[in-house]
């Protein structure tokens, strides 16, 4: 997910975080109390909000599970949510207070990229995990400056660099494309990293990019620059947003009369982008995700069941995901046998071949799930399973 404009936004934020981690002191949420509390860092409110709360219902199903059949260390686990309302700075503010104040044991961090870079700091400097469900941005696990991987910084999903070029040998293989045009968010680097990635892939391909566009967050008229691709012919169109603004781009894609293949990232992934772009509107369509529920497997099979009989509804990727994050939290605190935050956070760097719901997940060095991916396909507004990729 994105990687927006944070510091200055953060730098508050992390300057307190730091002077409430020195009086709490280091080593994270230890204690004498019959719980283990496990913190999620998530998009309650604001324009991320369906992701958030989907991540938020696997995540207590997750541990409503594992609380069943015992809880961990003999104790039964608690779910502490924190709203960090689809922004970054709030993202610190929430990573602060789960933190020094809730003393946490570890983290489901947020589901964009640029929140979870924004409490990177405080993660590391309270010695407490964060393993975000979805962020794919590589900076989230790798610090731009220094080369090095964030000790504390962990993910259950594939980065930018994987998805991107998913999607352009799926327009160049599959839907046999040869001229694209790229609809960017400029405003998210999750966009533009995937934008990138595609790019390069699609050229490799021997694909051409006849027409590179771009548009802000929370812009609602496209029909401007829907019109300058138009005239570019394109027969794959790449929108690697958020489904609020590719709902919208499609539908007016559609109305201006642009009927190509319209392809995106993960982003896409919400039961809000039928009702925003319209069912038909989003036929000839496909997005990159990190599983489907359609998949017959065994762990899809009884999570999608689990998840229905819970909520009454189908599960996302991002309640996948969520769900998947918080047990390889859980296997890694039972692996340890306590409550230290050091040894619970090397230990679930180890993680090798875990069977996740999403997938079989391996950690790599640095910390970025190795697994497979999936393209979807949208067939009168109902998503459908369409192929598979193994990385």
């Amino acid at each position: 997910m994105f990687f927006g404009k944070v510091k200055k936004a953060v730098c508050a934020a992390l300057t307190a975080s730091v002077l409430a981690l020195a009086v709490a002191g280091c080593g994270g949420g230890a204690s004498n109390s019959d719980t283990i509390k496990i913190g999620a860092n998530l998009e309650m409110t604001g324009t991320n909000a369906t992701f958030g709360q989907s991540a938020t219902n696997g995540a207590k199903l997750a541990i409503k599970e594992v609380n069943a059949k015992g809880g961990v260390l003999g104790k039964q686990i608690s779910l502490v949510v924190a709203d960090n309302k689809s922004e970054a700075a709030e993202a610190a503010n929430a990573m602060q207070k789960l933190i020094t104040q809730d003393r946490v044991l570890a983290v489901i961090a947020p589901i964009a990229s640029s929140s979870v870079i924004a409490g990177a700091q405080v993660n590391m400097d309270g010695k407490v995990l964060a393993i975000s469900p979805t962020a794919s941005n590589p900076k989230v696990t790798v610090d731009p400056e220094t080369g090095k991987t964030r000790d504390y910084l962990f993910r259950a999903a594939f980065i930018d660099p994987f998805q991107g070029s998913v999607m352009a040998n799926f327009a160049a293989k599959s839907l046999n494309g040869k001229n694209a045009a790229l609809y960017i968010d400029n405003s998210s680097d999750y966009a533009k990293g995937l934008g990138q990635f595609f790019e390069e892939t699609f050229i490799k391909n021997g694909g051409k990019i006849v027409s590179k566009e771009a548009y802000l967050a929370k812009d609602t008229d496209f029909k401007a620059t829907l019109t300058k691709i138009k005239a570019a012919n394109p027969d794959i169109l790449f929108v690697p947003g958020y489904y609020q603004e590719v709902g919208m781009i499609i539908k007016q894609a559609r109305e201006l009369g642009i009927n190509c293949a319209v392809l995106g990232g993960d982003g896409w992934d919400s039961a809000k982008l039928p009702e925003i772009a319209g069912n038909g509107a989003l036929n000839n369509t496909y997005f990159a995700s990190h599983y489907s529920p359609e998949d017959n497997s065994p762990a899809i099979r009884t999570f999608v069941d689990s998840y229905k009989a819970e909520y009454g509804q189908v599960p996302d990727s991002f309640a996948a995901l969520s769900y998947d994050a918080t047990m390889m939290i859980i296997e890694a605190i039972k692996r340890v046998g306590s409550e230290d935050t050091v040894k619970i956070k090397d230990e679930l760097a180890k993680t090798k071949e875990y069977q996740a719901v999403s997938g079989i997940i391996t950690l790599n060095e640095t910390h970025d799930a190795v697994k497979s991916a999936v393209v979807i396909e949208f067939k009168d507004g109902k998503q459908t399973f369409k192929e598979k990729v193994n990385p």
